[in-house]
């Protein structure tokens, strides 16, 4: 990535870079759902359209027109193949977030495949191997490409019709916002990430694609299955709905172990949670996202009268039982030998600040970097609490700060330099991730793992993980050690990384080798 540009203050970075007039282009549609069979062939197109906003219009990026794109439901063990085709602004991969499958179609440019040039196309072969909810992305400026619209969703049924409780309806729900400043998108450099220092928080929120939907409806007595993913740059949400009963039955990869009633959800950039919903009483429920900083709401569920009243929908009989997943217990017994068990790798992640290069010392004061936040009238205990930015209070710092001033990396503390993993198929390898304060601008961090396995969380801050569930993404608070167990069973070349998208664009990556 070329850090050589120069900042010039006042002057629009976007005048000669991406395209941002939305005249002429279609106008972004609703997402399609696609159900393709086994060894189907389908066709997804990257383009420009259209998307209205409120009052205002703004160019957008989307898979087959739509914001976000289709969402494919398969059936796990099936096998599918997507032909994609670039029409958008700068070469393109598709990284399909949390299947295991074949490394050359992963979507790791140069790694795995050459980029999609714009005019070309490429095809992928995608498997299923495990049920729930996963998405595909860009990998290549997905800091402008999927905050622009490139994301969308696959919802893989399960072979066994009783892997999940009973629901009776299902809603697939990204979650994501957008920073529009002067009635459009804020511009981009067509040479190097800005925002760079806490990722591009947004000030529209935008669920499905739309802000704060009235379109979802239920009846009161009936269970909705929600199928949450954060696909937003940097934010992290915290989703509830007052008023209605929640339980959380999985998350990225499949089930719980156990399912569990809880008040609030939690989900980082590029995690999944499955919710199973209970509406009790007819009315308007908001689902929201609420911080120590405010309240959004995201989207509004009507729920109209039981048909008939007395006798509720067929899931909620079941609602209260929790069940769990049924290959975890297994995991649990094991675990204890591996929670004493030193780790075999262990992965800092570490800011350094580089004031001398490239910025105006007048544009940034140094103690901004360190959560000195007095003087901008919001405490730190508000937007750091519990160790996650729940917004950007530094926003001018924020904006100008680019990989060249701010550069973000995993260090193997044994060697000081950058990590150098290699497994074989078959290895469970124990990996201690460290997001230590020590660095330059200590902040939260989902950490990825491409689709050589997956992993259960063993512990955090040595406490044993209450609660097991497959997971590629792990959410490392401020402060925070997490011990992970990775279940190697992919062969090839794979990539591991922030899913901050401006973090990774800023050095926040390696690949690793995975030997068959």
């Amino acid at each position: 990535m070329d850090h050589s540009h120069q900042h010039h203050h006042g002057r629009d970075p976007a005048a000669a870079s991406f395209p941002i007039d939305p005249a002429g282009l279609p106008e972004a549609t609703r997402p399609a759902v696609i159900e393709p069979g086994d060894g189907d062939v389908i066709a997804l197109a990257v383009g420009p359209v259209a998307k209205r906003l409120g009052d205002t219009t703004v160019r957008m990026l989307a898979y087959d027109g739509s914001v976000p794109g289709p969402t494919l439901v398969v059936r796990q063990g099936t096998e599918l193949v997507v032909d994609v085709t670039n029409r958008g602004d700068l070469e393109t991969t598709v990284h399909w977030h949390g299947l295991r499958l074949d490394n050359s179609s992963d979507g790791v440019p140069h790694d795995t495949q050459a980029p999609i040039a714009v005019g070309g196309s490429h095809r992928y072969r995608l498997r299923f191997p495990d049920p729930g909810l996963y998405w595909y992305h860009p990998h290549i400026r997905e800091d402008y490409t999927q905050e622009l619209g490139l994301y969308g969703t696959i919802l893989v049924r399960p072979a066994d019709a009783d892997y999940w409780p009973g629901a009776d309806r299902d809603v697939v729900l990204t979650l994501d916002d957008l920073l529009i400043e002067d009635g459009r998108i804020a511009p981009f450099s067509p040479t190097e990430t800005t925002h760079a220092a806490m990722g591009r928080f947004g000030n529209v929120f935008l669920t499905n694609g739309e802000q704060a939907p009235s379109s979802l409806t239920a009846a009161a007595g009936e269970v909705m299955r929600f199928w949450l993913v954060d696909t937003a740059n940097t934010r992290v949400f915290n989703v509830r709905i007052p008023g209605a009963r929640l339980k959380l039955v999985g998350g990225d990869s499949g089930r719980l172990e156990h399912d569990e009633f809880v008040d609030e959800v939690l989900i980082a950039p590029s995690e999944r949670a499955v919710v199973d919903v209970l509406f009790p009483e007819p009315g308007e429920y908001a689902l929201e996202h609420r911080t120590p900083v405010g309240t959004h709401r995201l989207a509004t569920v009507t729920v109209s009268a039981a048909v008939p009243a007395e006798r509720p929908g067929p899931a909620a009989a079941g609602f209260e039982t929790l069940g769990g997943a049924p290959d975890l217990p297994a995991e649990r017994a094991g675990l204890d030998a591996w929670l004493a068990a030193e780790p075999h790798e262990v992965l800092s992640m570490v800011a350094e600040m580089r004031m001398d290069h490239d910025m105006d010392h007048g544009d940034m004061d140094h103690g901004d970097m360190h959560h000195d936040h007095g003087h901008h009238g919001m405490s730190h205990g508000d937007a750091t609490a519990g160790g996650i930015e729940w917004e950007d209070e530094m926003a001018e710092m924020n904006r100008i700060s680019t990989p060249a001033t701010m550069r973000w990396s995993f260090i193997d503390p044994a060697t000081g330099g950058a990590p150098d993993w290699r497994f074989t198929v078959g290895d469970r390898v124990k990996i201690r991730l460290v997001n230590g304060l020590e660095s330059d601008h200590p902040m939260h961090h989902p950490f990825h793992l491409h689709g050589a396995g997956r992993f259960l969380v063993l512990a955090r801050d040595g406490v044993t993980e209450p609660n097991l569930v497959w997971k590629d993404t792990v959410l490392l608070r401020t402060g925070q050690t997490v011990d992970i167990l990775f279940d190697v069973t992919n062969p090839g070349r794979w990539m591991a990384h922030c899913h901050i998208a401006e973090h990774m664009e800023s050095g926040m990556m390696f690949g690793f080798t995975v030997d068959a």
